[in-house]
């Protein structure tokens, strides 16, 4: 027996066949991979398609909430009429309450997301204080939640 024509003693089987067989491994992980991506994609645009839809829902409750709240600001101003100054800047509160609502109504979530990014990049100083202000106020918030849990548990666990 000559050495060419022994199988191969690590793959059984001889060198062009076991190419061959890597080939076609790789063409099947490729489509794989493939098609994997394609139905990422595919999830990602189906979720963002429903946070879409599920903000536009929600858009016009938080217009009403909005406006509701003008209207409050509003009536809050009735009470100053021997004070026109103080009840100018309840009216101008609540018109600008009121403009608020109405550009909520009108405008999409990718309009909100830009004018949000875009601010930032005007001013990252005020957003990194804002986003440590509601970090820290978040923190607060939690720490405080724990602390009323903890003390249900202590006064629940000492009671006869």
């Amino acid at each position: 027996m000559t050495a060419s024509a022994s199988p191969d003693p690590v793959g059984g089987a001889d060198p062009a066949a076991r190419q061959a067989d890597l080939k076609d491994l790789r063409h099947d992980v490729e489509d794989t991979a493939h098609v994997a991506v394609e139905r990422g994609r595919g999830l990602a645009a189906a979720a963002r398609q429903q946070a879409l839809d599920y903000v536009d829902q929600r858009k016009g409750e938080a217009a009403r909430s909005v406006g509701d709240l003008a209207k409050s600001v509003r009536d809050s101003g009735q009470t100053f009429e021997d004070r026109p100054n103080i009840r100018a800047f309840f009216d101008s509160a609540a018109d600008g309450l009121d403009d608020l609502a109405g550009s909520i109504e009108r405008r999409g979530l990718d309009d909100f997301y830009a004018e949000a990014e875009a601010f930032a990049r005007r001013s990252p100083v005020t957003t990194a204080v804002a986003t440590f202000a509601a970090g820290f106020l978040l923190a607060r918030f939690v720490k405080a939640s724990g602390q009323t849990e903890r003390s249900d548990r202590y006064d629940d666990g000492y009671r006869a």
